[in-house]
């Protein structure tokens, strides 16, 4: 996998194609801010275009945080196929990310980790990196100054108990028997989010069979009382949900000892199934990194050995999660995003002036219509009659399509001209159809699932990573109610439930929250835009609030920004951040669809996209503006600034797209016609 000037990955760079007029000349200083806007718009229009893989699809490198590459180690080192190349790229990278005080942070800017920064040293010293080396002791001290290795999270205590640094016994138990537990049951696997399904259900095998492979060497250092490195944790009271879930717990420990040894296997045997039929044609599962490190464990543990072919796969996956930087480091995506990328891209050139019918967005559409997903899912448990007709967020992902990226998905496809409009309508017909059966009772939608509200997944001792359930979100849903808007369906009562929803979850200040964006900013760069394409006025209340906020919000540099800590403490971080490209690009696609266009705020947040665009024509974003779960896992998409930048620039100058007809939209009456026939 090569690298590109961007960060982005793929394969050789197609031609190079312009769109910028060849008499395309510096714009002097006095210029007006539409002739700024026009300039920077075509250089970021050329720089996209040449992004293009010769398949048709866009990916930027999805950053996320050190501990994927220390637990690809980690792996590589339980499984015996630790190679000394592999180790000496990751610990490059791992080192290079380890900030002054000798901490790792989960984001850019962020404080430092505790679980980050355990398993960062852990993975260096595997690399060979000493103890006593200056870098190494300034990570123990930091350790130990804040509970070492008992005060970490249950993953990371999971990967240090395989090597015996930790005990098996003083984690949560994860029985495999939940795999036969009913969908209706509480705790099924199904009431937890895809994530958290596919990480869970290999982790109850490793969980029962509780393997230690001998440790390289002692982690006594991180340990603030090396003679008792396991020390016990408190019971939170009886009568609250953390007590009630810690006895849980505590009696799944004593039953374990009771449960015979074939009713255990039976169940194991039963999750090992689950989890070859969820393998995806390319070996992954998911297109997720985590899911595919737990798998391959757990499959080995029960006598897979690493030439089986669901095994080799496996391996092969995980190798293509790696990319290579240019001075050797070799860093772990956690994921891989290039349907949404792509469908993303195509609607920033569609909307910056690209005529519908050029090749690369006729090739962009060929490779997304390729990528549709027409066979059931896991979703398809809670809508056992939907038919299928969703797109996923990765290369290969047909077991979890997702919601949110099938609704871009459309919008992109929509601003194509297609060479077989037939072909390009009776997918989106399917999208449609699958995107509106899977609507929450509350009106809105989730981003994989079906009312994933449950709230005991939360509760249990083992999850304590992240967000492990899919409750319907404000970015996702406005999503959604813009693409039916588009496709005729803005009163349709499915759309205004929607709608309704939207505007009851507007917070105080006239923000939105970003569930899978960061975050305020998000959260309003995504609802207004719907709103307005749904045929609400500038005028209306809820909009007025959300541009009042942004106003209030912009940085003095023109830009708008917000840190992360947004998700922990509203009040101080709502809105409030270094300036990004794409943040800028949300506010400034919420102002002008609010009606802004000629506002001091538009122009000041277009001089500065201006301002910071780099000569190739992109912008530099070291910020995380991407979530995973909120605080938890963030992610920095590296062709975001590249892609809402250019988006807002095209609207600025051209126009909102939802005041045009769509290229190939068809009516209200006609989309319903198709979704009858089940086109």
């Amino acid at each position: 996998m090569t690298a590109t000037t961007d960060g982005s990955t793929g394969a050789a760079l197609p031609p190079r194609v312009t769109a910028a007029s060849e008499n395309d000349t510096d714009i002097p200083e006095a210029a007006g801010v539409p002739d700024i806007a026009a300039r920077a718009m075509r250089r970021a229009t050329d720089f996209l275009l040449s992004r293009q893989d010769d398949q048709g699809w866009w990916k930027g490198d999805l950053e996320t945080n050190v501990t994927m590459d220390a637990e690809d180690l980690l792996l590589r080192q339980f499984l015996g196929i630790l190679d000394e190349d592999t180790t000496r790229a990751a610990a490059l990278f791992i080192r290079g990310e380890q900030r002054e005080d000798g901490t790792w942070a989960t984001f850019y800017g962020g404080p430092g980790e505790l679980s980050a920064t355990i398993e960062a040293y852990v993975a260096l010293r595997l690399a060979g990196d000493p103890p006593d080396a200056p870098h190494m002791a300034r990570a123990s001290a930091w350790i130990r100054e804040r509970g070492g290795i008992a005060s970490s999270r249950v993953f990371t205590r999971i990967w240090l108990a395989l090597f015996g640094w930790w005990k098996w016994e003083d984690l949560p138990e994860l029985p495999p028997e939940l795999i036969w537990f009913p969908s209706w049951l509480p705790l099924n696997i199904y009431d937890f989010g895809c994530w958290a399904r596919q990480t869970i259900v290999p982790l109850t095998i490793v969980s029962a069979k509780r393997p230690v492979r001998p440790a390289p060497f002692p982690l006594d250092e991180l340990h603030t009382d090396p003679q008792q490195p396991n020390p016990p944790r408190p019971l939170a009271p009886p009568n609250t949900w953390d007590g009630a879930f810690q006895r849980l717990d505590k009696a799944l420990h004593t039953l374990r000892r009771a449960v015979p040894r074939r009713l255990r296997r039976a169940a194991m045997n039963t999750a090992a199934r689950w989890i070859i039929e969820r393998q995806e044609n390319d070996g992954c599962w998911g297109g997720i990194q985590p899911p595919a490190v737990y798998s391959v464990i757990a499959l080995h543990l029960l006598g897979y050995d690493l030439n089986h072919p669901v095994m080799r796969a496996g391996l092969e996956s995980l190798d293509r999660f790696a990319v290579r930087r240019e001075d050797g480091a070799r860093m772990i995506e956690a994921c891989q995003s290039p349907v949404w990328d792509t469908c993303l891209a195509t609607i920033a050139l569609a909307d910056a002036g690209l005529p519908p019918d050029h090749p690369q967005l006729v090739k962009a559409a060929d490779w997304m219509l390729g990528e549709q997903i027409v066979r059931p899912g896991d979703w398809s448990v809670r809508r056992p009659h939907l038919p299928p007709g969703g797109w996923a967020f990765e290369f290969h992902n047909d077991n979890y399509p997702d919601i949110d990226d099938t609704a871009e998905v459309v919008l992109a496809l929509r601003r194509v001209k297609h060479h077989d409009p037939e072909r390009l309508d009776n997918a989106v017909g399917r999208g449609v159809r699958w995107n509106l059966g899977m609507q929450s009772k509350n009106g809105a939608w989730g981003a994989f699932d079906v009312d994933n509200t449950s709230p005991f997944p939360n509760r249990l001792p083992f999850c304590d990573f992240g967000e492990v359930i899919d409750p319907p979100s404000a970015d996702v849903t406005a999503h959604v109610v813009e693409m039916l808007a588009v496709e005729g369906l803005a009163h349709d009562p499915r759309t205004r439930r929607g709608i309704q929803w939207l505007l009851a979850e507007q917070e105080l200040d006239g923000s939105w929250f970003g569930r899978w964006g960061v975050n305020y900013l998000y959260g309003t760069g995504s609802v207004v835009p719907a709103l307005a394409a749904a045929g609400f006025p500038g005028s209306h209340p809820a909009i007025r609030r959300a541009v009042a906020w942004l106003e209030k919000v912009q940085n003095d540099d023109g830009g708008w920004g917000e840190d992360l800590r947004s998700y922990r403490n509203v009040r101080e971080w709502s809105g409030r951040g270094a300036s990004t490209a794409s943040q800028t690009a949300w506010a400034l696609m919420a102002l002008l669809a609010a009606g802004e266009r000629d506002s001091q705020a538009v122009e000041r947040g277009i001089r500065w996209l201006a301002a910071t665009q780099r000569e190739d024509g992109s912008w530099d974003e070291p910020y995380f503006t991407g979530t995973g779960f909120p605080w938890d896992f963030s992610i920095n998409y590296h062709l975001y600034r590249q892609v809402f930048p250019l988006t807002a620039l095209g609207r600025y100058v051209h126009g909102e797209p939802f005041t045009k007809k769509p290229v190939t939209a068809r009516t209200g009456a006609e989309q319903a016609l198709a979704e009858a026939k089940g086109s």
